[in-house]
């Protein structure tokens, strides 16, 4: 059967084929004039096929580099990202340098720098070690400060590195005064303040511990944000240091006291002068 067919559509092809061949120009032309008019829907449409895919095509590669180029302009902004807060972190290091070059300038110590390579593991705020010992001229003794303020005192100097005690060290304790004033009842001694703050929590903790300064005249007017100085009494830290500020006071029977905030952030210490005596004065030997 299916052969039949077959035969039937080849004679078929081939009578057309040859009427076409048979026929007059005229009539072929009409004959071609109607096979056009038949297929043009067809062709238009194909047409429009081909045009709508290359459309799409262009479409899917244009789409393909714009998530190319997003991938690297994003690639960009966070190198740009980085590399900005680098220049921050250079620029914040240069204006630490430029602050602590100037002070140790315009200082009337003579004083050593030192970079802190160490915190005391064991205490957050008891010891620091730094990079310079006996051999740069530091001895124990020596008072330690900032351009913020006091940090401390040097008790044991090795060759090229020394432990700077604390201020914040209950055994550290420092002469000091309420302002500028000499007078006998705003003098006082700052130590470290240990109620409501044992050293378990010391040992814990990374906030930074107030100090309380006591011995105050009892009716020496004291405000908040008040300054606190060394007064050189103890002859250990030179007078005029800064220590810190107060944030509370109170009187007791006999005295007032003052609890203060240290002026110098302890736990992002990363330079420190070590004082080797006032400049145009010889040091102690």
């Amino acid at each position: 059967m299916r052969r039949r067919q077959n035969i039937i559509a080849v004679c078929v092809f081939l009578v057309a084929a040859l009427l076409v061949f048979l026929i007059s120009p005229k009539n072929r032309q009409w004959l071609q004039a109607g096979f056009v008019t038949i297929i043009s829907p067809f062709l238009k449409k194909g047409s429009e096929w081909d045009a709508n895919y290359k459309k799409y095509m262009g479409q899917s590669k244009k789409l393909g580099e714009l998530e190319t180029e997003n991938t690297t302009l994003t690639t960009e902004v966070a190198k740009l990202k980085a590399e900005n807060q680098a220049l921050r972190g250079v620029e914040s290091e240069n204006l630490r340098l430029q602050k602590a070059l100037g002070y140790q300038t315009q200082s009337p110590f003579n004083l050593i720098s030192a970079r802190v390579i160490a915190h005391n593991e064991t205490n957050w705020w008891k010891s620091i070690l730094v990079d310079k010992g006996d051999l740069e001229g530091v001895r124990t003794g020596l008072c330690v400060l900032t351009a913020d303020g006091l940090v401390g005192k040097v008790i044991q100097a090795r060759p090229h590195d020394s432990t700077i005690l604390l201020i914040t060290d209950e055994n550290c304790k420092v002469a000091a005064r309420v302002g500028d004033s000499r007078q006998p009842e705003r003098q006082g001694i700052v130590r470290i303040e240990m109620r409501g703050f044992t050293r378990g929590d010391r040992v814990a903790s990374l906030a930074q511990p107030r100090m309380l300064m006591t011995m105050i005249g009892k009716f020496v007017p004291i405000a908040q944000g008040q300054e606190i100085y060394t007064s050189g009494v103890d002859q250990v830290y030179p007078a005029g240091v800064l220590i810190g500020r107060v944030v509370d006071s109170k009187a007791l029977e006999l005295e007032k006291q003052a609890v203060i905030d240290p002026a110098v952030n302890l736990a992002d210490l990363l330079d420190v002068f070590i004082v080797g005596g006032m400049k145009g004065v010889q040091a102690q030997k």
